[in-house]
């Protein structure tokens, strides 16, 4: 991933996928590279940043730069790349151009929601016979990603299309104020689409709606060709007979047909639907980018737990303050550990932890959204992370350049028990009074305030007084015997509502406290 997009999506900007088939084999060079260039453009000039998706040399890029556009534009043996041949062209080390489906799936894959092209594949005319139907389809059907084009190719059988797409269960909707379902070179095919949105706020509601529903399909965001520069129904509807014909003379099938089909309608019609591609091509770049930008308003507004229309609906949050991890277990196959520098047998894994990221994400599951307050390095382990609690609000989670993130070793035994473990941690000491005041009015209001043991002794403090003040309810969890007895060394614990200490962290609470232990657990585990 181009570090200018993974920096957008690691700050929650919008960020718009654009495909490279139509680099490489829809139109010729020059004039492919100077439309690339354009389209990435506007979409920069609306708001958002582009993320052109390629194949170079075996390796999937998210988003190129000038010089790898470039590469692309003027190579003559790259591959036309859909979902079948992603393994072959990568284990093989080629380069190629992505299709609306292999674009979907590197989109979805780097988390990019909003993905815009010319006119997404469809069923081949003909295709009841020849079963000539895109990987476009099937993709839309399983891949969440939403896709804004010019409708399908008018060189392709739309109705039956449109059959598919509802067979797959794709969301489609027209874009403006026509239900029409657009041709691509042409605003009308003579087919209604099922739905309609009227403007990009609209079109990200629906998005926004598919997302949150977690359906695994896409969404059809289908925008008209603009007027002036669309093409002649029939005009491009003889050039299609005309070009199909030879094409069946000629034996041209499969992924070569589309390609050899708008080049000869491009000749029959002196240039014509040229034209109007490129026109679409440039519309459709500035409306998806402005339904980007209006998906990331929506969804950061959501996050913030204020959605337009619902701020006095909208209960407050709650608030966690703890510790991000990277765990690593080693679980020993043997019942006995062996000492003295020997290699045990085991299994070893990594899993995200952190006592405050694991409240969270359960938080999050319960449909709570809380609001996280934690500190993490900008390291390759925390690009990890935000990949891994994506469903969670992470937006305020500080994220330091020159900090290592939080990460845990533990060494259990075959029965479960903990033996050892090793932690690298200081980076929970920048979970600061001074970074948490600043969500003090979100603190204030939450319902719940969780905080763990791995926070700072003076920022636990802080909560707690807060808690005293504005009877708030806090769960304190202890985390390990030796933090366990934070809030207790002075009155903070008092401001506490809910605990949950284990045994040898109760202990250590009560040795704090100076009381004696009860009979019967000086050495119980």
């Amino acid at each position: 991933i181009q570090p200018s997009v993974q920096e957008a999506l690691m700050e929650g900007r919008p960020v718009v996928a654009l495909e490279s088939t139509i680099i490489t084999h829809g139109m010729a060079y020059p004039q492919n590279l100077s439309m690339a260039r354009e389209v990435e453009e506007i979409v920069t000039t609306n708001g958002a940043v582009p993320a052109t998706v390629g194949i170079l040399r075996g390796r999937i890029h998210v988003g190129l730069t000038d010089k790898e556009l470039e590469f692309l534009a003027s190579s003559k043996n790259v591959v036309k790349v859909s979902r079948r041949d992603l393994p072959f062209v990568l284990s093989q080390g080629l380069s190629g151009g992505t299709t609306v489906s292999g674009t979907m799936i590197a989109a979805h894959k780097a988390g990019i929601p909003v993905f815009v092209t010319g006119g997404i594949g469809g069923v081949h005319r003909g295709g009841e016979n020849t079963l000539d139907v895109s990987a476009d389809l099937t993709e839309l059907g399983r891949t969440p990603v939403a896709v804004v084009s010019a409708g399908v190719k008018s060189i392709l059988d739309i109705g039956r299309t449109l059959e598919y797409l509802e067979t797959q269960g794709v969301c489609v909707a027209a874009f403006g104020e026509s239900r029409e379902f657009p041709a691509f070179f042409s605003r009308q095919s003579g087919f209604q689409a099922p739905y309609h949105v009227r403007d990009e706020e609209e079109a990200a509601g629906l998005i926004a709606s598919a997302l949150g529903l977690g359906l695994s399909s896409g969404v059809l965001i289908a925008v008209p060709c603009p007027q002036e520069r669309a093409a002649s129904v029939q005009v491009i509807e003889e050039a299609i007979q005309q070009a199909l014909s030879e094409a069946r003379s000629k034996g041209i099938t499969g992924k070569e047909l589309t390609p050899f089909m708008l080049q000869k309608i491009n000749e029959l019609t002196d240039g014509k639907s040229l034209d109007s591609n490129l026109a679409l091509i440039q519309n459709n770049a500035r409306v998806g980018s402005c339904i980007a930008v209006a998906l990331s308003k929506l969804q950061k507004a959501k996050r913030k737990g204020n959605l337009p229309r619902q701020e006095d609906t909208t209960p407050p949050q709650p608030v966690v303050i703890g510790g991000i991890n990277v765990d690593f277990i080693a679980k020993a196959q043997n019942t006995v550990i062996l000492g003295g520098g020997q290699t045990n047998a085991g299994r070893v894994r990594r899993t995200f932890g952190g006592v405050g990221r694991n409240l969270a994400d359960c938080l999050s599951r319960l449909g709570q959204t809380p609001l996280f307050l934690s500190a993490m390095g900008k390291d390759e382990h925390s690009e990890s992370i935000l990949h891994y609690c994506h469903h969670m609000d992470m937006s305020a989670v500080l994220q330091l350049e020159g900090k290592s993130t939080a990460t845990y070793c533990a060494v259990i035994t075959s029965a479960g028990e903990l033996s050892i473990g090793l932690g690298d941690m200081d980076i929970h000491h920048q979970i600061t009074e001074q970074y948490v005041s600043q969500f003090k009015e979100n603190l204030c209001q939450a319902p719940l305030v969780c905080i763990d043991g791995n926070v700072p002794l003076s920022t636990i403090q802080y909560v707690c007084q807060l808690a005293r003040e504005h009877q708030l309810a806090v769960c304190y969890e202890p985390t390990d015997d030796n933090k366990a007895s934070k809030p207790f060394l002075s009155d903070s614990w008092k401001a506490l509502t809910y605990i949950s200490p284990n045994l040898q962290e109760l202990r250590a609470i009560n040795r704090t406290l100076g009381n004696p232990l009860p009979a019967g657990t000086e050495f119980s585990e």
